[in-house]
């Protein structure tokens, strides 16, 4: 179901949170890498022209200004670019409207900066939402979805600096430590909390839709993506199961439950969920000696070479670190049977991004999800599995399903404010209204996605006609009787 407005295609369906017109306005992705080399080369040959001291130099002289120069000149092409590039096209008209209309700014210094037709950069708007010092006038997803209309997405000096003194060093480190304070400080953090929005199911990955006509319920967008991953590593009960990154585990209980695998091992750094997953493997009548989850590093994965037939991550991977990817990709190799089927599910963003989506995975880095960094285009995630000498299978894109899951958890999270408020805070609340409600836009109109892949180990003796019947995609079901070519 779709209605065309402005040479723009609008949905209409049940299943997923439509946008307004206003919300399919696209953004500015200008940037150009030549153009940055030439600058980042071409200024400090002009300096060294210019100044009367450098001028007199050599070669080394002009690589030492490239050196002290490179940074600034790059901060400058940034800032400039996302200040004054133009839209990707201008097929919606945004309304024009006053800020006013749209947030209510209680700063006095802000309301002096940002009034009338004068729009606020995303990043101040987001940080001066979370300390109070704006409200959004009306619903936050309603607000966001007419975002362009009154925020701009412009990097900021702020942004700058997260990039240079937090990023980048987490990036080029990635230890043991670090991804153990920051996992047990975001997943530890209460049960409760996350329940206000995942719901009974507890899994804080995307659901799939099965149905456009109706609103499916989070918990049937959760067991259809459980379904089909069972179903694509095609488990039994001869299968010896490994769920890296298990969350609360309901993955590992729902395996135990409906495919009776010969054992399911769940591996999780932070206590809350390894204690919660077990409590649920056993309430589904699960054996605790051959289902469980371990609460336990990735590093220290459990088992020897060929331990397990069948392996599965769900969007863990970011948090691996685009440092220790290959390693952690040939770990799970040595891991597998031969014979054996990973399926590897991970968030990711469009290589052809545009400087909202920069803007809001530094927010998601910041606040969100600390450390996970290797959220990647699709071809990156590719050219690392197969690097690490896997064959793909099957890749499947999920991005609007995150989108559908998404929405859901944000009306789960406005139902449950006023508990929220109570047990930590308005802070806390405004930053997972904020980050909900973005998300629901971002992974609708393509800014980030979900990537689905299925794979096996790329060798000669690989069985791959038996793979045929969880080949998902290649079980085609016509919507009108096929009449065969005579």
């Amino acid at each position: 179901m779709h209605m065309s407005s402005y040479s723009v295609t609008r949905t209409d369906t049940p299943a997923i949170k439509n946008a307004p017109l206003v919300g399919l306005a696209e953004g500015n992705g200008s940037f150009n890498n030549l153009h940055l080399a030439a600058l980042v080369l071409g200024v400090p040959w002009l300096v060294k022209r210019i100044l009367p001291i450098v001028s007199r130099g050599g070669f080394k002289t002009y690589i030492f200004m490239v050196l002290l120069l490179g940074v600034p000149v790059t901060v400058a092409y940034w800032t400039l670019m996302s200040m004054y590039g133009p839209r990707k096209n201008t097929k919606v008209q945004l309304p024009g409207r006053n800020i006013e209309e749209y947030i209510t700014i209680h700063d006095e210094e802000l309301k002096a900066k940002y009034h009338g037709k004068e729009r606020i950069p995303m990043q101040i708007f987001y940080d001066a939402y979370f300390e109070g010092k704006i409200d959004f006038n009306g619903d936050v997803l309603d607000i966001m979805e007419q975002r362009h209309d009154w925020a701009k997405m412009v990097f900021t000096p702020e942004l700058f600096k997260y990039v240079f003194f937090n990023l980048i060093p987490d990036v080029l480190r990635h230890e043991r430590g670090q991804d153990e304070e920051q996992v047990r400080d975001t997943y530890d953090r209460g049960d409760d909390f996350y329940e206000w929005f995942l719901g009974p199911r507890m899994v804080y990955t995307s659901g799939i839709v099965s149905n456009l006509e109706e609103e499916e319920t989070l918990e049937k967008l959760q067991d259809n993506k459980l379904t089909v991953v069972c179903e694509k590593l095609d488990l039994g009960p001869d299968d010896r199961l490994l769920d890296i990154g298990c969350g609360w585990g309901t993955l590992c209980a729902f395996a135990a439950k409906n495919y009776d695998c010969a054992s399911v091992t769940g591996l999780t750094l932070a206590r809350n969920q390894a204690k919660f997953g077990n409590e649920r493997i056993q309430k589904n009548g699960g054996d605790p000696n051959r289902h469980k989850i371990l609460c336990a590093d990735y590093r220290d994965m459990p088992g020897g070479k060929g331990a397990y037939t069948k392996i599965v991550s769900l969007e863990m991977a970011e948090h691996v670190g685009i440092r220790r990817y290959q390693s952690f990709l040939k770990q799970i190799y040595d891991l597998l049977e031969d014979d054996g089927v990973f399926l590897l599910q991970v968030a990711g963003l469009r290589p052809h991004w545009q400087y909202e989506d920069l803007i809001w995975g530094l927010f998601m880095n910041k606040y969100i999800f600390p450390g996970a960094d290797a959220s990647c285009s699709l071809g990156w995630v590719v050219s690392q599995v197969e690097k690490a000498g896997f064959e793909v299978k099957n890749i499947d894109v999920f991005g609007v399903h995150y989108s559908a899951t998404i929405w859901r958890w944000y009306k789960n999270w406005l139902a449950n404010k006023d508990k929220v408020i109570e047990n930590y805070g308005e802070r806390w609340y405004r930053i997972w209204v904020f980050f909900l409600a973005y998300s629901v836009i971002i992974a609708r109109h393509g800014g980030s996605s979900v990537f689905q892949l299925t794979l096996h180990k790329n060798l000669n003796a690989y069985p791959r006609i038996l793979g045929l019947p969880s080949h998902n995609s290649l079980h085609v079901n016509p919507r009108r009787e096929i009449r065969p070519v005579e």
